[in-house]
């Protein structure tokens, strides 16, 4: 079945949406992660459900407990449908405990989806709902080895080089 041009354009912003979303976590830029979602969206994290500004306000605190967080984005399957759209995206997400009373540095990897529903409001494209829904999870002890002396590291915050 051949797309339309507006389907193509629709799906592209879709996809932005999570690639913006996962920055914005990971960076802990809350007002990119605030931007993605209507201001009426529902959200299903299964720990927390509530509107975009209390998932802001809980990320915001829960975030600190890591040191670094990666969402590596996979699949993305939309589907488009007029002024709405749904859509499934597959995420691997490693998320770095500091050395604490639970134990030594250690990573979190969690695979898991996010499936949405987008509408199309005023020309523009934001989640209306979002799902998450978690497949597979692990803890891993870190090692010695690691980013060598040369190596500039990524940091939470305004504070890394992708902000420029």
């Amino acid at each position: 079945m051949q797309k339309t041009i507006d389907e193509v354009l629709a799906e592209a912003a879709i996809r932005d949406l999570q690639r913006r979303y996962c920055r914005g976590v990971d960076r802990l830029d809350w007002h990119m992660v605030r931007s993605v979602f209507h201001d009426d969206a529902e959200t299903d994290y299964g720990f927390f459900t509530g509107g975009p500004d209390e998932f802001v306000a809980m990320a915001r605190v829960g975030m600190l407990t890591y040191s670094a967080t990666t969402h590596f984005i996979g699949n993305q399957l939309v589907e488009v449908q007029g002024d709405s759209a749904w859509a499934e995206h597959y995420v691997i997400a490693h998320h770095r405990y500091p050395a604490d009373d639970a134990g030594p540095e250690r990573d979190f990897i969690c695979n898991f989806r996010y499936v949405d529903r987008n509408e199309r409001r005023g020309g523009e494209w934001r989640i209306a709902k979002r799902v998450l829904l978690v497949d597979t999870w692990r803890s891993d002890p870190v090692g010695l080895a690691g980013p060598g002396p040369t190596t500039r590291r990524g940091v939470h915050g305004a504070g890394d080089a992708s902000f420029g």
